[in-house]
């Protein structure tokens, strides 16, 4: 233990003897840190916001969806889930409520307008029960109402963005807007909720009655549509799961082997995958990345290889006063961890610092979250690679002669 002290007062004496080369030394490390925290940081941040939609849908939420096997895919077959779905399950599935179709009819391509201005935008055919299943709701006037479905009317609840793009009063409840060439009346507005990565905005969309949007999606084939819903129970998720898929199956007529043609999923399950997307995204990002580390090891390899030779007669004096190999193989070995440490910890708040301020700069981005696993490794791959870089200097010092050592100039 005394040895290992000893040591370690060495080769930080030796640090802080040369503050100037050290720092220039782990440069390198401290960039190559910066980058994978301050990518992962944005990645954990980013995915925080998504998940939390998910989240929105509740415990107990389930969201129906069309899904096309591969094999199906290639033999040309298509997938639907339609109103006869919805209603299938309205009737014959128990321990469920609030079953709600969503229905997209344009996703950033319908062109709305209002006075001598026009804007595209997405619209989706919802019913009055989708606040309930989801995170939008209305901050201004109200949703879609019963009544609203019953007779078709041509009514409106749009994001904040519309108020901008369409220049709309900032309480635009009771003007008319212009969409598939019909005019619809705003009766109320969405509360905002951002973009994804600044390129995805979650507020320029428009909601209208369910059995409006299916008159204007036409008669020739039967809509497409998600379907939400809340389970009774949380803990029955699953045998509710089997009963949604037993009956979907039959009103597909899909035969015993046949795959799916939807996909059932939780919020849990939602969150939960893209948390692990992500993660894995995070890791591989950081592992590209984190290759300039291999740059900054080389670097300190050189300056160590440099120290050496330069202390020379230093070292002979050492091992004169009876320090053996092992001694100085440990003191110089100290000292290439200690400067990857000193490069990996200001690596580690710079690159939360880079990530704070693209946060700020990029709203989109709900924080830089840094995880434990990823200042772990960081932090233990930075030692690990002064250890493997500082071994040829170390076994190069331990191994000069102590009297052509003294002799050195």
């Amino acid at each position: 233990m005394a040895r290992l002290a000893e040591a370690l007062r060495a080769a930080i004496g030796a640090i802080r003897a040369h503050l100037l080369r050290a720092a220039l030394t782990v440069l390198g490390m401290v960039i190559g840190v910066a980058a994978v925290i301050a990518v992962v940081a944005l990645l954990q941040g980013f995915g925080q916001s998504i998940t939390q939609q998910f989240r929105n849908l509740g415990a107990n939420g389930l969201v129906i969806m069309a899904y096309l096997p591969e094999k199906a895919a290639l033999e040309g077959k298509t997938a639907r889930i339609t109103p006869d779905d919805l209603l299938a399950i309205r009737q014959r599935v128990a321990g469920v409520r609030d079953v709600v179709p969503l229905l997209p009819l344009a996703q950033f391509s319908a062109t709305v307008r209002y006075g001598n201005r026009s804007s595209n935008t997405s619209v989706n055919g919802t019913t009055s029960g989708f606040p309930r299943n989801g995170a939008r709701y209305p901050v201004q006037g109200r949703f879609v109402v019963a009544g609203d479905d019953t007779t078709r009317r041509p009514v409106a609840v749009i994001g904040q963005t519309l108020i901008k793009d369409l220049h709309l009063p900032a309480d635009p409840e009771g003007h008319f807007i212009q969409l598939f060439g019909t005019w619809f009346k705003v009766v109320g507005v969405l509360n905002k909720v951002g973009s994804l990565v600044g390129l995805i905005d979650r507020d320029n969309l428009i909601y209208i009655p369910y059995t409006t949007a299916v008159s204007l999606g036409g008669t020739v084939t039967a809509p497409n549509i998600v379907i939400q819903l809340d389970v009774d129970n949380a803990r029955a998720i699953k045998p509710v799961e089997a009963r949604i898929t037993a009956v979907l199956r039959r009103q597909h007529h899909l035969r015993p082997g046949e795959e799916d043609d939807f996909k059932i999923q939780s919020a849990a399950e939602l969150t939960k995958a893209l948390t692990r997307a992500l993660d894995s995204a995070s890791l591989i990002l950081g592992a590209i990345v984190g290759i300039s580390l291999l740059v900054g090891g080389v670097g300190i390899m050189n300056i160590m290889l440099v120290s050496v030779t330069e202390r020379t007669r230093e070292i002979g004096i050492h091992k004169s006063l009876g320090a053996t190999r092992a001694d100085i193989l440990l003191q110089f070995l100290l000292e290439a961890v200690l400067l990857s440490l000193l490069g990996g910890l200001v690596g580690l708040a710079l690159g939360y610092g880079i990530g704070k301020l693209v946060v700020h700069l990029v709203p989109a981005f709900a924080g830089a979250i840094v995880p434990g696993w990823t200042i772990a490794l960081s932090l233990g791959f930075t030692a690990a690679v002064g250890l493997v870089f500082g071994i040829t200097p170390a076994a190069k010092a331990a191994a000069l002669d102590p009297i052509e050592a003294l002799r050195y100039e």
